[in-house]
């Protein structure tokens, strides 16, 4: 039911989700919505947790190495690998559009920020250890996100064609970023490329 809301609503926007459709997408009784979920509210609530699980998962298992740089670009790769993986989730678990009508608070919107902190604790070591200039890991951590989640949604739509494909657009954009960050030109480069073979 979570996967068949994500693709109704990510798809056909939230006037397309009613427990009637749900129920006929998944083959089930419309009860079925209200057993588990209580409501379309809860329901919503359970896609964009369901979505933020599976992120986080994700990047946990991304290795901690004895190169934070590659580590944060690995990140990266990871986000961009869950979101083309679960579009859908994708979709709807940063709001928008497809969140409209629905009773969601501001504690729910805030949920998944719990993500963020695998990318800050990379960051945090790229400036122990002197690669990053010191810097409040939080807002550099937030900086990536913004700038990844604009790659992945343009990515997502199918924008990012050749020869600037995604995986061209990634890596300078994040080379960019570690470079803006302190790192030095060389040392991010060969980051950037440690990182790339990791999800090869």
């Amino acid at each position: 039911m979570i996967e068949a809301a994500a693709k109704l609503l990510s798809e056909e926007g939230p006037a397309a989700l009613s427990t009637r459709k749900l129920a006929a997408t998944v083959g089930t009784s419309t009860m079925a919505v209200y057993t588990h979920f209580g409501g379309m509210d809860d329901l919503v609530r359970a896609v964009v947790r369901e979505g933020f699980t599976l992120l986080n998962r994700r990047l946990e298992a991304v290795e901690e190495t004895d190169d934070p740089v590659a580590d944060v670009v690995a990140l990266g790769w990871a986000y961009r690998a869950n979101a083309r993986e679960h579009r859908h989730l994708y979709n709807v678990m940063f709001g928008g559009s497809s969140l409209s009508g629905f009773s969601l608070t501001d504690a729910d919107r805030q949920h998944g920020r719990y993500t963020l902190d695998a990318l800050v604790g990379a960051v945090k070591r790229c400036v122990a250890a002197e690669r990053f200039l010191p810097s409040e890991p939080e807002l550099v951590a937030h900086q990536l996100w913004i700038a990844l989640h604009g790659l992945v949604t343009l990515d997502l739509g199918g924008y990012l064609v050749e020869p600037l494909t995604a995986d061209v657009c990634f890596e300078a954009q994040v080379c960019g970023m570690i470079l803006g960050a302190g790192d030095d030109p060389a040392r991010a480069g060969e980051s950037v490329a440690r990182a790339a073979r990791r999800t090869v």
